[in-house]
Protein backbone atom coordinates (compact mmCIF):
# COMPACT_ATOMS: atom_id res chain seq x y z
CA UNK A 1 0.00 0.00 0.00
CA UNK A 2 2.61 2.25 0.46
CA UNK A 3 4.39 1.85 -2.07
CA UNK A 4 0.84 2.84 -4.21
CA UNK A 5 0.83 5.80 -2.34
CA UNK A 6 4.32 6.87 -3.50
CA UNK A 7 3.57 5.92 -7.51
CA UNK A 8 0.46 8.13 -6.83
CA UNK A 9 1.84 11.21 -5.62
CA UNK A 10 4.81 10.85 -8.02
CA UNK A 11 1.95 10.73 -11.12
CA UNK A 12 0.37 14.05 -9.39
CA UNK A 13 3.08 15.75 -8.70
CA UNK A 14 4.32 15.00 -12.38
CA UNK A 15 1.12 15.82 -14.29
CA UNK A 16 0.06 19.08 -12.03
CA UNK A 17 0.11 22.27 -13.87
CA UNK A 18 3.85 23.96 -14.41
CA UNK A 19 3.35 26.96 -12.14
CA UNK A 20 2.63 30.84 -14.99
CA UNK A 21 6.44 31.81 -14.83
CA UNK A 22 7.84 34.74 -16.73
CA UNK A 23 10.15 33.80 -19.55
CA UNK A 24 12.88 36.59 -19.95
CA UNK A 25 13.64 35.81 -23.54
CA UNK A 26 14.85 32.96 -26.22
CA UNK A 27 17.81 31.46 -26.56
CA UNK A 28 19.15 31.08 -30.04
CA UNK A 29 22.44 29.09 -30.13
CA UNK A 30 23.42 30.18 -33.46
CA UNK A 31 22.88 33.88 -32.16
CA UNK A 32 24.45 34.61 -28.86
CA UNK A 33 24.38 37.71 -27.66
CA UNK A 34 26.46 38.48 -24.48
CA UNK A 35 24.96 38.98 -21.53
CA UNK A 36 23.29 41.92 -20.24
CA UNK A 37 25.13 43.67 -16.97
CA UNK A 38 22.83 42.99 -13.89
CA UNK A 39 21.25 45.54 -12.08
CA UNK A 40 23.55 47.21 -10.08
CA UNK A 41 26.69 46.32 -11.16
CA UNK A 42 29.29 48.65 -13.46
CA UNK A 43 29.30 47.67 -16.96
CA UNK A 44 33.08 45.65 -17.93
CA UNK A 45 35.17 47.61 -19.76
CA UNK A 46 36.30 47.14 -22.70
CA UNK A 47 40.12 47.20 -22.86
CA UNK A 48 42.11 48.96 -25.03
CA UNK A 49 46.00 48.65 -25.97
CA UNK A 50 47.81 51.15 -27.93
CA UNK A 51 51.33 50.32 -28.32
CA UNK A 52 54.24 53.26 -27.77
CA UNK A 53 54.41 54.56 -31.13
CA UNK A 54 54.30 58.00 -29.55
CA UNK A 55 54.74 58.69 -26.31
CA UNK A 56 52.23 57.96 -23.44
CA UNK A 57 51.05 61.57 -23.45
CA UNK A 58 50.86 61.81 -27.33
CA UNK A 59 48.98 58.61 -26.91
CA UNK A 60 46.58 59.63 -24.54
CA UNK A 61 46.06 63.02 -26.54
CA UNK A 62 45.37 61.24 -30.03
CA UNK A 63 43.31 57.86 -28.95
CA UNK A 64 41.00 59.92 -26.47
CA UNK A 65 38.55 60.66 -29.09
CA UNK A 66 38.40 57.67 -30.30
CA UNK A 67 38.14 55.64 -27.32
CA UNK A 68 35.07 58.07 -26.56
CA UNK A 69 33.65 57.28 -29.55
CA UNK A 70 33.48 53.58 -28.73
CA UNK A 71 32.83 53.90 -25.19
CA UNK A 72 29.83 55.90 -26.47
CA UNK A 73 28.43 53.42 -29.33
CA UNK A 74 28.90 50.26 -27.70
CA UNK A 75 27.43 51.95 -24.30
CA UNK A 76 29.95 50.74 -22.20
CA UNK A 77 33.57 51.85 -20.49
CA UNK A 78 36.52 52.18 -22.36
CA UNK A 79 39.72 51.53 -20.59
CA UNK A 80 43.14 52.31 -22.33
CA UNK A 81 46.02 50.22 -21.27
CA UNK A 82 49.89 51.20 -22.04
CA UNK A 83 53.01 49.82 -22.05
CA UNK A 84 56.59 50.32 -22.01
CA UNK A 85 57.38 47.81 -24.84
CA UNK A 86 55.64 46.49 -27.96
CA UNK A 87 56.34 42.80 -26.64
CA UNK A 88 54.81 43.76 -23.11
CA UNK A 89 51.44 44.71 -24.80
CA UNK A 90 52.00 41.51 -26.82
CA UNK A 91 51.88 39.97 -23.51
CA UNK A 92 49.29 41.63 -22.44
CA UNK A 93 46.82 40.66 -25.97
CA UNK A 94 48.75 36.81 -25.65
CA UNK A 95 46.96 36.35 -21.93
CA UNK A 96 43.61 38.00 -22.99
CA UNK A 97 43.90 40.96 -20.71
CA UNK A 98 43.28 43.35 -23.19
CA UNK A 99 40.14 42.74 -25.67
CA UNK A 100 41.71 45.07 -28.46
CA UNK A 101 44.72 46.31 -29.53
CA UNK A 102 46.73 49.33 -31.64
CA UNK A 103 49.72 47.39 -32.91
CA UNK A 104 53.14 47.43 -34.71
CA UNK A 105 53.35 45.51 -37.75
CA UNK A 106 56.27 43.48 -36.91
CA UNK A 107 54.25 43.14 -33.23
CA UNK A 108 51.31 41.73 -34.64
CA UNK A 109 53.44 39.02 -37.12
CA UNK A 110 55.30 38.21 -33.65
CA UNK A 111 51.81 37.96 -31.96
CA UNK A 112 50.03 35.83 -34.93
CA UNK A 113 52.51 33.38 -35.50
CA UNK A 114 53.26 32.54 -31.75
CA UNK A 115 49.71 32.70 -30.15
CA UNK A 116 47.11 33.46 -32.51
CA UNK A 117 46.89 37.01 -32.52
CA UNK A 118 44.01 37.66 -35.11
CA UNK A 119 43.35 40.86 -37.72
CA UNK A 120 40.52 42.74 -36.82
CA UNK A 121 40.88 46.06 -39.26
CA UNK A 122 43.83 48.21 -40.87
CA UNK A 123 43.86 51.83 -40.80
CA UNK A 124 43.98 53.51 -44.16
CA UNK A 125 45.78 56.79 -44.58
CA UNK A 126 45.16 58.49 -48.46
CA UNK A 127 44.09 55.74 -49.82
CA UNK A 128 46.77 53.47 -48.49
CA UNK A 129 47.14 50.73 -46.27
CA UNK A 130 50.91 50.72 -46.37
CA UNK A 131 53.64 52.33 -44.79
CA UNK A 132 57.52 53.07 -44.56
CA UNK A 133 60.58 53.44 -42.82
CA UNK A 134 62.12 56.75 -42.68
CA UNK A 135 66.12 57.33 -42.09
CA UNK A 136 66.22 60.78 -40.68
CA UNK A 137 68.96 62.87 -39.74
CA UNK A 138 69.25 66.34 -38.63
CA UNK A 139 69.24 69.02 -41.27
CA UNK A 140 72.43 70.06 -40.70
CA UNK A 141 73.60 66.91 -41.65
CA UNK A 142 75.96 65.67 -43.96
CA UNK A 143 74.26 62.47 -44.39
CA UNK A 144 73.18 61.00 -47.59
CA UNK A 145 73.09 57.32 -46.87
CA UNK A 146 72.78 54.80 -43.92
CA UNK A 147 76.83 54.11 -45.22
CA UNK A 148 77.33 58.02 -43.77
CA UNK A 149 75.95 57.11 -40.45
CA UNK A 150 78.68 54.67 -39.52
CA UNK A 151 80.25 55.55 -35.96
CA UNK A 152 77.67 57.87 -35.26
CA UNK A 153 75.14 58.10 -32.36
CA UNK A 154 71.92 56.30 -33.64
CA UNK A 155 68.36 56.37 -31.79
CA UNK A 156 65.99 53.31 -32.08
CA UNK A 157 62.36 53.31 -30.89
CA UNK A 158 61.62 49.85 -29.73
CA UNK A 159 63.35 46.35 -29.84
CA UNK A 160 60.87 44.76 -32.17
CA UNK A 161 59.71 48.18 -34.07
CA UNK A 162 59.79 47.09 -37.93
CA UNK A 163 60.68 50.73 -38.78
CA UNK A 164 62.01 52.01 -35.98
CA UNK A 165 65.11 48.64 -35.17
CA UNK A 166 64.47 46.05 -37.88
CA UNK A 167 64.80 47.92 -40.93
CA UNK A 168 67.51 50.32 -40.02
CA UNK A 169 69.37 46.89 -38.45
CA UNK A 170 68.34 45.35 -41.98
CA UNK A 171 70.70 48.21 -43.61
CA UNK A 172 73.37 47.77 -41.31
CA UNK A 173 73.27 44.09 -42.07
CA UNK A 174 73.55 44.69 -45.94
CA UNK A 175 76.72 46.98 -45.50
CA UNK A 176 78.07 44.10 -43.29
CA UNK A 177 77.85 44.95 -39.84
CA UNK A 178 76.22 44.44 -36.77
CA UNK A 179 74.59 47.96 -35.13
CA UNK A 180 77.07 47.14 -32.53
CA UNK A 181 79.89 47.29 -34.60
CA UNK A 182 78.34 49.94 -37.20
CA UNK A 183 77.52 52.88 -34.87
CA UNK A 184 79.45 54.38 -31.56
CA UNK A 185 76.54 54.29 -29.50
CA UNK A 186 72.98 53.36 -29.70
CA UNK A 187 69.77 53.77 -27.72
CA UNK A 188 65.96 53.45 -27.53
CA UNK A 189 63.53 56.29 -27.13
CA UNK A 190 60.71 53.14 -26.86
CA UNK A 191 58.46 55.91 -28.94
CA UNK A 192 58.64 57.43 -32.99
CA UNK A 193 58.29 61.10 -31.95
CA UNK A 194 60.90 60.74 -29.61
CA UNK A 195 63.01 59.57 -31.91
CA UNK A 196 62.09 62.52 -33.68
CA UNK A 197 62.75 65.03 -31.15
CA UNK A 198 66.17 63.09 -30.48
CA UNK A 199 67.00 63.81 -33.87
CA UNK A 200 65.44 67.27 -34.03
CA UNK A 201 67.58 67.98 -31.09
CA UNK A 202 71.07 66.64 -32.14
CA UNK A 203 70.70 64.30 -29.01
CA UNK A 204 71.32 61.41 -32.01
CA UNK A 205 72.81 61.48 -35.29
CA UNK A 206 70.27 59.84 -36.64
CA UNK A 207 67.28 57.49 -36.16
CA UNK A 208 64.51 55.30 -38.72
CA UNK A 209 60.91 56.45 -37.55
CA UNK A 210 57.42 55.32 -39.15
CA UNK A 211 56.75 57.49 -41.87
CA UNK A 212 53.16 57.58 -41.23
CA UNK A 213 54.35 59.35 -37.34
CA UNK A 214 56.68 61.29 -39.08
CA UNK A 215 54.21 63.27 -41.64
CA UNK A 216 51.67 63.57 -38.74
CA UNK A 217 54.36 65.11 -36.45
CA UNK A 218 55.87 67.69 -38.78
CA UNK A 219 51.94 68.37 -40.13
CA UNK A 220 51.55 69.11 -36.40
CA UNK A 221 55.04 71.45 -35.62
CA UNK A 222 56.42 72.22 -39.08
CA UNK A 223 59.81 73.27 -37.10
CA UNK A 224 60.82 69.34 -37.12
CA UNK A 225 60.69 69.38 -41.03
CA UNK A 226 63.33 72.49 -40.43
CA UNK A 227 65.33 70.71 -38.21
CA UNK A 228 64.99 66.84 -39.80
CA UNK A 229 65.66 65.47 -42.95
CA UNK A 230 64.38 62.19 -44.92
CA UNK A 231 67.58 60.69 -46.33
CA UNK A 232 65.93 57.14 -47.22
CA UNK A 233 63.00 55.88 -47.60
CA UNK A 234 61.99 51.52 -47.19
CA UNK A 235 60.13 49.63 -49.30
CA UNK A 236 56.08 49.47 -48.61
CA UNK A 237 55.32 47.90 -45.35
CA UNK A 238 51.82 46.10 -43.95
CA UNK A 239 50.44 48.76 -42.24
CA UNK A 240 50.56 48.29 -38.70
CA UNK A 241 47.09 46.68 -37.77
CA UNK A 242 43.97 46.68 -35.43
CA UNK A 243 44.14 42.89 -33.45
CA UNK A 244 41.99 41.28 -30.66
CA UNK A 245 43.34 38.82 -28.39
CA UNK A 246 42.49 35.26 -28.78
CA UNK A 247 40.01 35.19 -25.89
CA UNK A 248 38.20 38.31 -27.05
CA UNK A 249 34.46 37.12 -27.46
CA UNK A 250 33.49 36.94 -30.84
CA UNK A 251 30.27 38.78 -30.55
CA UNK A 252 32.86 41.68 -29.10
CA UNK A 253 35.23 41.18 -32.40
CA UNK A 254 32.04 41.66 -34.56
CA UNK A 255 30.88 44.70 -33.06
CA UNK A 256 33.92 46.18 -32.84
CA UNK A 257 34.83 45.32 -36.37
CA UNK A 258 31.62 46.68 -38.03
CA UNK A 259 32.24 49.63 -35.79
CA UNK A 260 35.14 50.47 -37.13
CA UNK A 261 34.42 49.82 -40.44
CA UNK A 262 31.29 52.22 -40.55
CA UNK A 263 33.26 55.10 -38.70
CA UNK A 264 34.33 56.93 -42.09
CA UNK A 265 30.85 57.17 -42.96
CA UNK A 266 29.62 58.17 -39.26
CA UNK A 267 29.64 62.29 -39.00
CA UNK A 268 30.29 61.44 -35.49
CA UNK A 269 33.68 59.68 -36.26
CA UNK A 270 35.17 62.53 -37.43
CA UNK A 271 37.29 63.65 -34.85
CA UNK A 272 38.11 60.59 -33.74
CA UNK A 273 39.82 59.55 -37.11
CA UNK A 274 41.69 62.73 -37.34
CA UNK A 275 42.81 63.08 -34.44
CA UNK A 276 44.78 60.03 -35.06
CA UNK A 277 45.53 60.70 -38.68
CA UNK A 278 42.93 58.01 -40.42
CA UNK A 279 40.62 58.40 -42.98
CA UNK A 280 38.63 55.03 -42.24
CA UNK A 281 39.24 51.34 -41.26
CA UNK A 282 39.36 48.40 -43.79
CA UNK A 283 39.26 44.71 -43.86
CA UNK A 284 42.75 43.35 -44.09
CA UNK A 285 44.87 40.35 -45.23
CA UNK A 286 47.39 38.50 -43.12
CA UNK A 287 49.09 37.84 -46.41
CA UNK A 288 50.26 41.45 -46.54
CA UNK A 289 52.76 40.78 -43.99
CA UNK A 290 54.06 38.22 -45.83
CA UNK A 291 57.26 40.34 -46.89
CA UNK A 292 57.70 41.55 -43.56
CA UNK A 293 58.22 37.83 -42.60
CA UNK A 294 60.78 37.34 -44.81
CA UNK A 295 62.76 40.67 -43.81
CA UNK A 296 62.38 39.54 -40.15
CA UNK A 297 64.16 36.30 -41.15
CA UNK A 298 67.71 38.10 -41.79
CA UNK A 299 66.68 40.28 -38.47
CA UNK A 300 65.25 38.52 -36.01
CA UNK A 301 63.00 40.06 -33.36
CA UNK A 302 63.90 38.99 -29.62
CA UNK A 303 62.23 36.81 -27.62
CA UNK A 304 61.53 38.91 -24.65
CA UNK A 305 61.76 42.75 -23.63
Amino acid sequence: MKKLLLVMLFVIVACAPIPNTEVAGNVDLNDLQPLPTPAGHDAVPLRVAVAAVISPEGTVESYSPLLSYLEEKLDRPVELVQRKTYLEVNDLIEHGEVDVAFVCTSAYIQGHDTFGMELLAAPQVEGETVYNSYLIVPASSSAQSMNDLQGRVFAFTDPISLSGRVYPSYLVHQLGFTPEEFFSRTFFTYSHDEAIRAVASGVADGAAVDSLVYEFAVARDPSLAEKTKVIHRSPDFGIPPVVVSPFTRPQVKADLQALLLAMSNDPDAKEALSSIGVESFVMINDSVYDGVRELLGVVPIPESP
